[in-house]
């Protein structure tokens, strides 16, 4: 397999649709990628592409999208430094950021599921195409795009598909089947030189004669994603000779350096993503030489999808994915991984930015300050009895009011450092973002208790007369 020869082909996920890069930090990511041995980007742009005409409203609101300009200067920098660029443009499922516009609507499958096309009309077999095209005239030099196919909720749910199941033979499975199936022929007819890869998650549970009957045999590449640190190596190397004996014989692996611990994560965990890749490598070794391992792309999710919260941020994630790539390069992470690992060129914002994000991720999951309101003095002396009762003790109030007081002013110096750090990289909308998800429901509750200390105190000791 290839993952076990020196040719192992990487790619790393580049995940726009959140905590997009400043181009200038996206140039020093890619010169960072080429000094750690990637071989290629695999870019996921959603709303950060600048698409145009009738599909301009999929533009990004909080910040502009990257210019035309800006999409092919990344690809020459990428190209100088001996990488490809594979473009993902998501065309079944996880389409939210094309579903929640209200002229989208009705190319639902269902109205609550906001990711998942409706695949029985015509307009959305014409959307994505339109997309694809967009995205495809942008990149004069790509061989390959990835159609994502993942997680595709509710198929099968809308009224349309209810009324399609109930014919004979019809079944979730070949719904699925039947919208990727036309959308890779219309891209092989479009560009025949195309390479489809696509996420293998939704054909895990077909059996192998129904991937042999379902037209996609020689279309399309599965990339089997799997991002776990106890990656069950034998359940995997059996879907990918599954797929294999369906006649999918070039396939892919998935891992991943971020984004994939838990949707609200501020910082990866470098051991877990180490593991995962290692598992990979066990995997590669275990399969049968019929198996063309085409290469791993490596994800770096900045969502979890376009709804939800901001996961790990690419600049604190950096030292995870050289991790990752050096596992790959030696077997294992060996002293010596870890020593190219610490030799890994650096950029002074990224690294200021790295430690204020570990140092200020520390304070916020501190007992004393994140559960501030279990501490003994304020359950003891300040509970919601004593408040509404202004039964309160103006010198343990002193106390109370004095420790979050210090905790706040701590908090908001690290913040401004973090806040100062972050635009130099990313839009101004990503650092509000982010100090609202993760920084406001720890610092509201230590201001409202001053607050309340000072009403309540003020009521039983003139406040003049108390130090606060």
């Amino acid at each position: 397999a290839i993952l076990t020869r020196r040719t192992c082909y990487k790619l790393v996920h580049l995940d726009l649709k959140g905590a997009p890069p400043r181009v200038e930090y996206l140039y020093r990511l890619i010169e960072l990628f080429s000094q750690l041995g990637v071989d290629g980007l695999l870019v996921e742009y959603e709303d950060m592409f600048p698409y145009d005409g009738e599909l301009k409203l999929l533009q990004a609101t909080a910040q502009p999208a990257y210019s035309r300009e800006e999409v092919l200067s990344m690809q020459e920098c990428a190209k100088s430094k001996g990488m490809e660029v594979v473009p993902l443009v998501q065309t079944f499922g996880h389409m939210e950021f094309v579903l929640k516009h209200r002229p989208m609507w009705s190319l639902r499958e269902t109205a609550p599921c906001v990711g998942t096309l409706n695949p029985h009309r015509e307009e959305g077999v014409r959307l994505v195409m339109e997309m694809l095209r967009q995205v495809v005239a942008l990149h004069p030099g790509s061989n390959a795009l990835h159609i994502g196919a993942d997680e595709v909720f509710m198929l099968g749910e809308g009224e349309e598909s209810k009324l399609w199941l109930a014919s004979p033979g019809c079944t979730v499975e070949q719904l699925f089947l039947n919208h990727v199936t036309k959308v890779a022929q219309a891209i092989k007819e479009a560009w025949p030189h195309m390479t489809i890869i696509m996420w293998d998650d939704m054909m895990r549970g077909m059996s192998q004669d129904t991937l042999k009957a379902s037209g996609l045999v020689g279309l399309v590449q599965p990339m089997l994603w799997d991002y776990t640190p106890n990656l069950d190596v034998d359940t995997t190397v059996s879907l990918l000779e599954k797929y294999c004996g369906a006649g999918m014989s070039d396939l892919w692996a998935a891992s991943s350096f971020k984004g994939s611990t838990c949707v609200y994560t501020c910082v990866p965990s470098t051991q877990r993503h180490v593991d995962n890749h290692v598992q990979w490598l066990k995997v590669a070794a275990a399969l049968s030489a019929a198996v063309n391992l085409q290469g791993i792309a490596i994800t770096g999710w900045q969502r979890y999808d376009h709804l939800s919260v901001l996961c790990e941020l690419m600049h604190v994630a950096l030292p995870s994915l050289a991790a990752c790539l050096q596992t790959l390069s030696h077997g294992r992470f060996s002293a010596e991984a870890q020593g190219k690992v610490a030799e890994r060129p650096t950029s002074i914002h990224h690294e200021r930015l790295a430690e204020l994000t570990v140092e200020l991720n520390s304070m916020l999951n501190s007992e004393d300050i994140r559960f501030f309101e279990n501490n003994m003095f304020f359950r003891g002396w300040f509970s919601p009895y004593h408040q509404q009762r202004k039964m309160v003790s103006p010198l343990i109030a002193m106390q109370i009011h004095s420790q979050a007081s210090t905790y706040l002013t701590t908090l908001q110096e690290k913040v401004a450092a973090v806040r100062e750090e972050m635009v130099r990289l990313y839009p101004e909308s990503t650092a509000q973002e982010w100090i609202e998800e993760h920084v406001s429901p720890v610092t509201a509750p230590l201001q409202r208790i001053t607050e309340d200390i000072r009403t309540c105190a003020n009521e039983m000791v003139p406040w003049n007369m108390l130090p606060l």
